[in-house]
């Protein structure tokens, strides 16, 4: 059966107003999608409107770990998508509770409704097995979202860019405070970082129906770099020149280990750019890639016909503003 017209059909986006959301909701709207933005504090969402036309995007307050608002917020919808996830535990927002328990309270409130059409956002690396409690909770979420709606797309993205991540705009911001960069490990992880509006695209193209259901796709960008090498481009990017210092995995989980304790004893006053913990460390001792079966199944940006965006043309165009004197830096590296 033919989808009706994007303007007549509503998309109730689960965490919209994050960082990925926002991407995915100037993708939706672009295309004409009434949007529902379902999110813990809707008030703080309003920045989403200049996105669509007046009374195409509105916000509505909903939590993942209660399925009641869950259900309400999919009421009425034509397809959904959930994109919440945590890197880090605070008080009730758990990992188990946020990826794995949410996502299953997603798609059941969708499978209640009757809603075919979902597309659940997991993680590059999402693995049953990790050690890491993230990981696992993403895997978690993946089966229960197969399970009750067979149909659902997921995408495993890795390490995502834009304005404003939470990953180059964090080293850069270290670079700008501390005259030594700790680096997890000896920095050989490899990542492989997908602009977050390649991201939203998949997104977008699954909602239309043009991507095939049922599949998990994993998206990677054009460039496969090493953790070392991601942070001695940012300082290069922002003219800063520091001494990156290796962390063996033990010792930086001990100092993680340090940390969580002086965040909760300073009660979260702790800077977000120093904040760390041993799942983070786990996480980032270990590959981000996609997968080769991926790439040869066409499960991958490739494969759906999308040349991504790289992080030689996107990155520097934001960490401008940790340069000494902005975008009008000239001087040689400090």
């Amino acid at each position: 059966m033919a989808l009706q017209a994007p303007a007549q059909q509503l998309v109730t986006v689960f965490g919209g107003s994050g960082f990925l959301g926002r991407h995915v909701v100037r993708a939706l709207v672009k295309r004409g999608y009434r949007v529902r933005v379902a999110v813990r504090r809707p008030d703080l969402a309003g920045f989403l409107q200049p996105l669509g036309v007046v009374g195409q995007i509105h916000a509505v307050q909903a939590n993942l770990r209660y399925p009641a608002s869950v259900t309400a917020a999919v009421m009425g919808s034509d397809a959904v998508i959930n994109l919440v996830g945590i890197m880090k535990e605070q008080g009730r927002q758990s990992f188990t509770a946020v990826q794995a328990n949410g996502a299953r309270a997603v798609a059941q409130a969708c499978a209640t409704v009757g809603v075919n059409r979902l597309v659940q956002i997991s993680a590059l690396g999402a693995d049953a097995e990790s050690r890491s409690v993230y990981a696992r909770t993403k895997a978690e979420g993946e089966a229960a979202v197969h399970q009750i709606v067979p149909q659902a797309v997921i995408l495993r993205p890795s390490v995502m860019f834009g304005p404003e991540d939470t990953f180059f705009n964090r080293f850069a911001s270290m670079a700008r405070m501390l005259p030594i960069l700790p680096l997890v490990g000896d920095g050989a992880a490899k990542l492989q970082p997908a602009f977050a509006g390649d991201v939203a695209e998949v997104v977008a193209r699954a909602i239309d129906g043009t991507v095939a259901a049922g599949k998990i796709y994993e998206l990677g960008g054009p460039e496969v770099m090493s953790l070392r090498q991601i942070v001695e481009d940012v300082c290069k990017v922002t003219g800063r020149k520091r001494l990156i210092a290796s962390l063996p995995l033990p010792l930086a989980g001990v100092m993680a280990r340090v940390l969580e304790l002086v965040d909760t004893l300073t009660l979260g006053l702790l800077p977000d750019e120093l904040k760390l913990t041993r799942d983070q460390v786990l996480l980032l001792g270990q590959d981000n890639v996609v997968s080769p079966e991926a790439v040869k199944e066409g499960r991958d940006f490739a494969g759906l016909g999308i040349a991504p965006v790289s992080v030689e043309v996107e990155v520097p165009s934001y960490l401008w503003r940790f340069r000494k004197t902005g975008q009008f830096e000239t001087a040689r590296p400090a």
